[in-house]
């Protein structure tokens, strides 16, 4: 089954910011991921059904959450693993 894709306002923001190279990195990865969402080793801690894509080259994460009920991706957040801002502002918005 294929998961469609949804972001928060908030994120959708981030994701215009991103530069074309993390852009094409992200939507590579997104595309694996609305085939098969939940990954264990990218499962979060303490955000409810919430995982993490992560470009380890640029230090770049998007969290989504997994809302089986309506088959969809939800993007909470995108932006840098400094600080863990992009954590933060994920427990934020859920």
């Amino acid at each position: 089954m294929t998961y469609e894709l949804e972001f928060d306002p908030r994120a959708l923001k981030e994701w215009h910011k991103l530069g074309d190279t993390v852009k094409a990195q992200l939507k590579k990865k997104l595309a694996d991921v609305l085939l098969n969402p939940r990954i264990d080793s990218a499962c979060l801690n303490g955000l409810p059904d919430c995982y993490k894509i992560k470009l380890k080259s640029s230090g770049y994460r998007l969290v989504y959450q997994v809302r089986d009920d309506v088959v969809i991706v939800f993007v909470v957040a995108v932006g840098k693993r400094e600080h863990s801002a992009v954590y933060h502002d994920a427990n934020k918005r859920l």
